[in-house]
């Protein structure tokens, strides 16, 4: 692993008047790694995940992110045109509801060359090959390329978001509750997926998630927030097999009941 962070968040904060999204956030994130955030609604994990992503401004606080021309840079000072070329090569953002991701009038392939073409993609050929090539590493059949997502299941719809989203290797990737909605068996084959595309690409993510199973599975080290702090955090297997705090246990143990 390597020393320098990819990401550096440092006293992050977000306020709505008087109430909290989030305050005094601070943590490292490192290249290969997945950082697990949970809590239940309103616990401030989805207003933290979209601060990091640029879609909230931040009350105060550094989002430092390692960019590949100048190293760690503020992403929340920078400008906007910088934030939107961030967000379409090295940054990706998975929508818990996937037509929140995707172009719904747009075929599957126009769909995943889209973001190919944003970075400068032109050859036609060359687009639609490899729109096939990553409709058949989610498993949707390249026979589909030509269908809208509205003719997909809600599964096939997160897997083809996912395409989307990581068909210009970025190296960062938000992820807000990307199994949220689907039944359990669905869940299961998109959270292989996910496992299996996130180690083989080395890539880097941020997972909310109010599931703990999910987050056992897919995260490295996890965050666990109540009231839009912090509460907790370590690595997953240590924080959800020996949890210190009593909002953590509470949680913990509320799924060992159900």
């Amino acid at each position: 692993m390597s020393d320098t962070p990819l990401l550096s968040v440092r006293n992050l904060e977000k306020r709505y008047g008087a109430r909290i999204g989030c305050t005094d956030v601070s943590f490292d994130l490192y290249p290969g790694e997945v950082m697990g955030i949970v809590g239940e609604s309103g616990s401030g994990k989805s207003t933290l995940l979209n601060c990091l992503a640029g879609h909230l401004a931040p009350d105060q606080g550094e989002v430092l992110f390692d960019t590949r021309d100048r190293g760690l840079a503020d992403t929340v000072t920078m400008s906007e045109p910088e934030r939107r070329m961030l967000s379409r090569t090295d940054w990706a953002f998975v929508h818990q509801n996937p037509r929140d991701g995707l172009r719904m009038a747009v075929s599957a392939g126009g769909n995943v060359g889209e973001r190919l073409m944003a970075v400068g993609a032109r050859h036609y050929g060359e687009i639609r090959a490899t729109a096939e090539n990553w409709l058949a590493r989610v498993e949707i059949d390249r026979s589909r390329i030509d269908d809208r997502p509205r003719q997909f299941s809600g599964g096939m719809q997160q897997r083809l978001q996912i395409a989307r989203n990581l068909v210009t290797g970025p190296r960062l990737v938000f992820m807000d509750e990307p199994t949220g909605g689907l039944d359990v068996s669905v869940q299961a084959r998109l959270l292989d997926l996910l496992r299996g595309l996130v180690r083989r690409m080395g890539l880097s993510a941020v997972l909310v998630t109010h599931d703990l199973a999910v987050v056992r599975l897919l995260a490295d080290r996890l965050m666990v927030m109540k009231d839009g702090r912090v509460v907790e955090a370590g690595l997953t297997d240590q924080v959800l097999d020996d949890p210190r705090h009593a909002y953590t246990q509470l949680l913990v143990s509320s799924v060992l009941q159900v």
